[in-house]
């Protein structure tokens, strides 16, 4: 039968009864090359540009299937209609929601990370998805961006240790990571068109090091092009970023695929480095067309040119090989299981990063001399609950993050399940339905209302518990636009002022993806930030308030005083937002604590930071040598004790300076860190390699990686700025 389709082709190789590219047991590369040899032009480009939503084609002349793309990263997304983007109705492709990525930053744990990159595998495999679109790994460089909360933080180490295992989790499954956005893309604001102008510095030691890990470290087979412009080129279509560092300098051997709208010429799709186009001729998210997708940028204008002469073969055969290779990977992949729908095994995974990734941020004692924190049980008659998020289901919203969840509890579920009839919920404030494209106005007369009522309820509480922050709403943490402001929404800072003045016991808790002003921050005794935690978020919030579970989680960004203070804002516009046609990131390589170290502002909260309901007691540090050669390494002991009364979890962080070089360096850099788990009593020592990468910095003129010889300093600390010990040794090249 297959040798009766492929008459008129070359004589087709068989081994063992089968043709090679249908051979699981020949390497990829011979059933690439094979399965090329047997189609034809048009069959090619055909596999670069989609036939559906979510959807491109293989070739079913030869027997090759197509692939099958969906939404992450915190979630396999429900089923979109197969030519527009209306949800297709299904009811069975409901979803585990796992925490949002900042809240796997937050953990510091790249165990955890791994396992939520299987079971989310595991869910988008048994939905027959080929690819997932996440993780998202750029750079929190504002606390405005509408989609930090999809992002791993503002440290390119930690984010490049918390994505590795997060692929290599996926890919486990048989289906694809893709990891998004390449690159620069640092704001919503603009996004379509805003062209950044960055150094190539900053480019290579900032803003690439977590997708570098991605491609050389785990191995993801696809990579998704952001919308932005990076200097005057569109980023999905990019000779610098795809051409010379992508597929040159890191050797990428996967796909590189736009997101919905992102290309926007075909020489250019073609010529530098473009793979596949998943959506053209809509804004990126909302819109439809009746054009044909044959009317793509890679579509007939693409064959067109070849046919012309000003595509070379040699192209349209990479490109297709390109596509072959992951359809070989994924979807014709046989060897792979059978996937998992959302399961209890999931619900713990996402419980298990969701509470190791809550930050205790402040927990004073000041009443009776003990904190707030954790709440024991019978301590209150009457605990008020408020506020919007309190009910909200915090997987609504966000953009193309959206999920519909299998399973939804809430805080406020959570806490009447741990407390009973002691709990009463007063809203507060009201936030409305979660809008992409408008903000809800509501009358003044609403808010007034609930504000009374919840100050009223305050009066006869005996602890209040205030949970609020922002959503998923548009121009709030969303995909689409920037947050307008630093402040908290829906006066949300008039009712936390309002209830402080009637109960100082108040608990409060902040949902975002983000940084938000604090002005009431010393009136408040006890202080967690949240983030989206998923399905189960509701539950592990509650387990981290009663101290069924020891907040273990640190911040992966620096919380500022003022929004001023940010390095991004602190140039002015043309730094950020920019002027909406162009930008330029003024602050360099001094990004988050970088940049508070070295200008020596202090932050509000630092990177790294997070407390504990119990004490950590660190040694000095010892170092195994006092010089360092080239080629060789040293190790870095220190000791860390429990010596409180509970077990927990705390994360040692190692720093690097440079005493003295030739270019600006930050005070120091984060380049290690491990999470340690001990009983009361406890001690453990925790050890870290150092070796000549951990002191580089890149040369723009020379254009390669630079350890000046000299002496470094290294920081042992529980955060960016609380540093336990430190110790010195000498480079030589």
């Amino acid at each position: 039968m297959i040798q009766t389709i492929l008459s008129g082709k070359s004589k087709p190789i068989i081994v063992g009864g089968v043709l090679a590219y249908l051979n699981d047991n020949l390497p990829i590369e011979e059933r690439v090359k094979d399965a090329l040899s047997r189609m034809t032009l048009e069959e090619k480009t055909r596999l670069s540009y989609a036939d559906g939503r979510f959807s491109t084609p293989g070739c079913a002349r030869l027997g090759i299937p197509g692939l099958m793309y969906s939404d992450g990263p915190h979630g396999v997304r429900a089923e979109i209609c197969w030519n527009s983007w209306d949800y297709a109705g299904w009811t069975n492709d409901s979803c585990t929601a796992f925490p949002a990525l900042t809240c796997l930053a937050s953990t510091w744990n790249p165990v955890l990370s791994k396992s939520y990159g299987v079971a989310i595998g595991e869910e988008a495999l048994f939905r027959n998805k080929s690819v997932l679109l996440g993780p998202g790994v750029n750079i929190y460089r504002t606390p405005l961006n509408g989609r930090n909360f999809e992002y791993l933080g503002e440290d390119p180490y930690l984010a490049a240790r918390m994505c590795v295992p997060y692929i290599q989790g996926v890919q486990e499954n048989g289906v694809a990571a893709c990891v998004k956005h390449y690159a620069l893309n640092n704001q919503e604001l603009w996004r379509n068109h805003i062209d950044v102008q960055v150094s190539d510095r900053a480019l290579y030691e900032i803003y690439l090091p977590a997708f570098k890990a991605a491609v050389m470290e785990g191995k993801t087979w696809t990579i998704m092009g952001a919308y932005n412009k990076v200097r005057g080129t569109h980023a999905a279509h990019n000779k610098l970023l795809n051409n010379d560092i992508l597929k040159g300098e890191w050797g990428f051997d996967g796909c590189v695929v736009t997101d919905w709208g992102a290309a926007h010429d075909t020489y250019e799709a073609a010529m530098y480095g473009l793979d596949l186009e998943l959506g053209t001729y809509t804004n990126g998210l909302t819109s439809n067309s009746d054009l044909g997708y044959n009317d793509y940028y890679l579509g007939d204008a693409y064959l067109r040119m070849i046919k012309d002469g000003k595509i070379p073969m040699e192209v349209v055969e990479e490109k297709a090989a390109r596509v072959l290779r992951l359809i070989f990977r994924t979807s014709m992949n046989r060897n792979k299981g059978f996937g998992a729908m959302a399961n209890e095994n999931h619900e713990e995974t996402a419980y298990r990063i969701a509470t190791e990734g809550i930050v205790l941020l402040k927990n004073e004692s000041r009443f009776d001399k003990k904190p707030l924190l954790p709440i024991q049980k019978g301590a209150y008659k009457r605990i008020l609950v408020v506020g919007d998020n309190a009910i909200r289901n915090l997987m609504m919203g966000g953009g193309s993050s959206e999920l519909k969840p299998k399973k939804v509890i809430t805080p406020l579920d959570a806490l009447k399940e741990e407390f009973g009839d002691c709990i009463t919920f007063s809203q507060g404030y009201v936030a409305g339905r979660p809008m992409f494209d408008r903000a809800d106005v509501i009358p003044q007369s609403v808010i007034d209302s609930l504000y009374s009522a919840a100050i009223e309820e305050a009066k006869q509480a005996d602890l209040v518990i205030f949970l609020g922050g922002l959503n998923k709403n548009y121009q709030q943490d969303c995909e689409g636009d920037d947050r307008k402001t630093f402040e908290l929404p829906f006066e949300q800072n008039r009712l936390i002022k309002g209830i402080l003045d009637v109960n100082q016991k108040m608990v409060l808790v902040l949902t975002s993806g983000n940084a938000v002003d604090m002005p009431w921050i010393e009136k408040v005794p006890s202080l967690i930030q949240s983030w989206y935690l998923g399905s189960i978020g509701g539950k592990a919030l509650a387990d981290v308030l009663i101290g069924e579970i020891n907040p273990s989680g640190k911040l992966p960004f620096s919380y500022p005083v003022r929004l001023e203070d940010c390095p991004a804002h602190f140039y002015g516009e043309i730094s950020y937002p920019g002027d909406s046609i162009r930008q330029e990131y003024k602050e360099d390589i001094l990004v988050g604590y970088r940049w508070y170290d070295t200008k020596k502002i202090k932050p509000l909260f630092p990177f790294g930071y997070g407390l504990s309901y119990t004490e950590f007691q660190y040694g000095k540090p010892v170092v195994s040598a006092t010089e360092l050669k080239a080629g060789e390494s040293l190790e870095v002991k220190v000791t860390v004790k429990n010596t409180g009364k509970v077990a927990g979890k705390e994360i040692v962080q190692l720093y690097i300076g440079d005493e003295k070089c030739s270019v600006l360096r930050p005070v120091k850099e984060l380049k290690d860190f491990y999470k340690v788990e001990l009983q009361p009593g406890e001690e453990q020592e925790v050890a870290f390699t150092v070796e000549r990468d951990d002191l580089t910095f890149f040369d723009d003129e020379r254009h390669e990686w630079i350890a000046e010889p000299g002496r470094f300093k290294i920081y042992i600390g529980r955060s960016s700025e609380d540093i336990e010990g430190t110790a010195t040794f000498m480079y030589c090249d």
